[in-house]
């Protein structure tokens, strides 16, 4: 059984961080948690065949710093734009599984509240209903005009800077065990024709490393810039606020520091200063003063998928989403 420590002792530098990552038992963890739908798939089945011998020598090489990360399976999805997805090695993904679950929780309490992506008890939903919280203390009420700036940053993962995160890293972990383990993770790929740039979409670790390299913007925003109504899902982010001004202003600071300190830039076509009147599309859904509606493409999305697969499974997702919002003329139609 695994060791948990207390996040006081981590955040202490009480314990060995990598005694804890590398064991055997936080391997067979990890393990366990891998697995998880994923049994009756051909790599994972041929791994657990000398689950045993697999692990131990995974251990020893990880122990003995003679651990190399291999390369990568490269396919694509829509969700809904094309995305390339590159999927590792079982090997390696247990060994991204194993970081994530100990540096997870370790990082968590570093984070800022109002960051909504990949975390336990966040999400989207939270992230939207944060939303319409900050949009009453904006507007005062809904008694004074609510504006906010909208932005998505450009490449998102193509665009992590590997020695920006390493350093990054490196002031938060002292263990040099822990940061030659994350340095063969992140150094294992980078963005095509551009060396020590990008993270992979497939990554367990990418979801959490791109949380601590948005960490440092994040902290820009709360502590020097002083923003009250800040939301962070991924690389959307928005700011509330009933002064235009303030945020054209804001704005000009927001793309300085990206590209000074991360060396990331806000998408041209894909930033705005509007009324929250107006609607703003955020997170999947049309968001007003007093009602949401689901994106038009999000709805085509989910019309798609129900025509191609109406498994109870599905259909249970889709009104799971729509519970969330103003969507009874959908559910009517789709549902009856």
């Amino acid at each position: 059984m695994v060791v948990f420590y207390t996040v006081k002792q981590l955040l202490q530098n009480e314990i060995p961080l990598y005694k804890n990552i590398f064991s055997f038992a936080n391997l067979f963890s990890a393990w366990r948690e891998f697995q998880n739908g994923k049994r009756k798939k051909k790599d994972v089945a041929e791994f657990s065949e000398n689950l045993i011998h697999n692990l131990s020598v995974l251990e020893n090489d990880l122990l003995c710093a003679n651990y190399s990360h291999g390369g990568y399976f490269c396919f694509k999805i829509s969700d809904p734009k094309p995305r390339d997805i590159h999927k590792a090695s079982v090997r390696d993904r247990l060994v991204h599984h194993a970081l994530y679950r100990i540096l997870s929780p370790y990082f968590d309490v570093k984070f800022i509240h109002d960051s909504y992506s990949c975390r336990l008890e966040k999400g989207s939903y939270r992230a939207i209903n944060r939303f319409h919280d900050f949009s009453l203390k904006a507007s005062r009420n809904n008694t004074r005009t609510c504006w906010v700036l909208k932005c998505d940053i450009r490449k998102f993962f193509a665009s992590i800077d590997h020695n920006i995160l390493k350093k990054i890293l490196a002031e938060y972990i002292e263990d040099k065990n822990v940061l030659w383990l994350l340095a063969r993770v992140i150094d294992s790929f980078h963005t095509e024709g551009k060396s020590g740039i990008g993270l992979p979409l497939g990554n367990l670790t990418s979801q959490l490393l791109v949380n601590i390299y948005m960490n440092e913007f994040d902290q820009f925003i709360k502590r020097e810039l002083k923003v009250k109504y800040y939301i962070r899902y991924s690389d959307d982010f928005v700011v509330l606020s009933e002064n235009k001004n303030e945020l054209e202003v804001l704005l000009l600071r927001i793309g300085s520091f990206l590209r000074a300190e991360l060396k990331l830039e806000l998408h041209p076509n894909k930033f705005s200063i509007e009324t929250l009147a107006s609607g703003i599309d955020f997170l999947g859904w049309v968001n007003f003063t007093d009602h949401k509606v689901l994106r038009t493409a999000t709805k085509k999305r989910m019309i798609k998928r129900l025509k191609e697969s109406s498994t109870l499974e599905t259909t249970n997702s889709y009104l799971g989403l729509l519970k969330h919002g103003n969507a009874y003329k959908i559910k009517e139609n789709l549902f009856g």
